[in-house]
This record gives C-alpha cells, structure tokens and sequence, in this order.
C-alpha cells in the first residue's frame, strides 16, 4: 500500500482513482499521482502537516489559502493559453486537496528562452504571498524580517537595507504584472524542450517584471535550480538595467531567503554558508548603490 495520507487514500477511493503513487513535494505541499477512470493522470497536491505551517522564511502559512490560489490563477492562465496544469477540482474539508492535470516531462530541460516575462490580464484574486501589501512596502518589510530571522539562527550578516529607502527607491518602479517568482526546474514540465507547464504559483506576486529577473539571476547561482541565466535574459529582449539600485535589491530579496531557507534546514546545511557568502556580497552592492 502507498503511504499516503488517510484522507488521499479516501478521495482516490471516492473518485474511482487508481495507482496512486508519490511524486514530489516541498516545504508546505506533498504531490501525489494517481489515474483516473477515464484512463487520464491527475496529480493531488496536499499538506505536509495541516492547513497551518511555520516557514522561517514566512512565518505562519495558510496552505489552504494557498491551495485556492493556486486553483483561481492555473485556472485564469488556463483559458489565456497559458502552460500551467490545468486545475480540476478544490476539495476542502478536514483536510485539502487540490486535484489537477498530470504533466509529463521528459527529464531534458525547458527552454530557457520561453521563460520571459509573459503579457497577461491579472486574475481575479490577489496573490496569497503579497499579504495585502504594495509590493514595495512587501519586499522592505520581508527582508527585514528574514535578515533578523537569520541573526536568531546564529548566522553573522549586518541589518538589511534602510526599510523607508527601499520602499523609495522600488515604489518607482513599474508594476501590474503576474509574476510566478519561483522558476526553476522542479516547478518547470517540458519536452523536446517546449514548456508544457509552470508548476507552484504559492510565491507569485504582482509587481514589476525585473523581480522576476532578480530571483532567476540568483536562483542560476544554484546548480539544483536549472537556470541557464544567458538564456533567460535572452527571452526578456534588450532594454534591461541590470544594475539598477532596484534590480540588486530585487536580487538581495532572492539571497536573503536561500540563505535563511539553507540555514534554518537541516538537509541543506552544506548550502548555508555559501549561501550566507553570496548574501553578504549582494546586501554589499545594494549598500553601495543605495549610497550613490
């Protein structure tokens, strides 16, 4: 038998789903696969641990709330054309579960090229991750938050930014795009290299499009993460500053949270110091261009 939770063992069973079987996770979510009776595959996405979770990296989750997210924008970006696994059915109760489309992969990589920025209407609910917040007055306050968080897991790294120059210098920027903020090769499904889905929408936010290009320059810094960065800056097109105050900041909100998530774990403690090494020279640059 699979060891799988009591209420995904009962839902395969109500749904007439068969060969259920594990395939994949993270922090907040385990995945299940399972095959329809129609013969078509679905996965069932699921809590680690009940609706509520501490994540150093954001403290208290909802992952319900997270779970109806997910379901409003695959659905949204669905009817757009968009390359997501089409959503089927939000179970909520005792415990959630979200069922939707399997999507293969073939195991070679997406082409980096197609992760650019794409152009579409916003959908009708606002990101879980933003907390309510402009985005600029967010990534201040996070980042804040997660350089003290770091100091109370022993690690040695000066204070963040100033919070008023950084909600300053981002509030200028341009804004009013979806942004999936997660890119990298677990929440990617390809073939032949063509992008068949972009998984995990839990840290999309709406803002200016350059974040998204922040967190792929840093996230390409990590082997795991299958980011080739030349490519990606490829799909975005010309006209880019990126060494803008805004665009380091953006990348020191990506470095301050891989170096708290490799910290405070630990299956990843052989990645903390080094991570904790590219914050310091990220937190420096955006002190140097904060200071111009």
């Amino acid at each position: 038998m699979v060891d799988a939770p009591v209420h995904i063992r009962q839902l395969v069973s109500d749904r007439g789903f068969t060969r259920l079987r594990p395939a994949g996770g993270g922090v907040e979510f385990q995945v299940f696969a399972a095959e329809a009776s129609d013969g078509a595959a679905v996965v069932l996405r699921t809590p680690v641990q009940g609706r509520f979770q501490f994540d150093p990296n954001d403290g208290h989750v909802d992952t319900r709330s997270l779970l109806r997210w997910e379901y409003v924008v695959t659905r949204h970006l669905g009817r757009l054309g968009f390359p997501v696994a089409t959503p089927h059915e939000l179970c909520l109760g005792e415990a959630d579960v979200l069922v939707s489309e399997f999507l293969p992969d073939d195991g070679r990589g997406a082409d980096q090229v197609a992760l650019g920025v794409h152009h579409a209407p916003l959908p009708p609910m606002a990101p879980v991750a933003a907390h309510g917040l402009p985005p600029a007055q967010l990534l201040a306050q996070r980042m804040a938050e997660r350089f003290a968080a770091l100091a109370r897991y022993g690690v040695n790294v000066p204070p963040g930014p100033p919070v008023e120059q950084v909600i300053e210098v981002l509030a200028a920027r341009p804004g009013g795009r979806l942004l999936h903020l997660d890119v990298r090769a677990s929440n990617l499904r390809s073939a032949d290299g063509h992008v068949l889905g972009v998984l995990d929408w839990s840290n999309a936010l709406v803002g200016d499009p350059a974040m998204e290009l922040g967190r792929l320059a840093e996230y390409a810094l990590v082997p795991d993460n299958g980011v080739d960065y030349e490519q990606v800056l490829a799909g975005y097109g010309e006209g880019l500053d990126l060494d803008s105050p805004a665009f380091w900041i953006y990348r020191l909100d990506t470095a301050v949270m891989l170096a708290l998530l490799f910290s405070s774990n630990a299956a990843h403690t052989g990645l903390g110091p080094p991570a904790v090494d590219r914050l310091l020279a990220v937190h420096e640059r955006v002190r140097r261009a904060l200071a111009d």
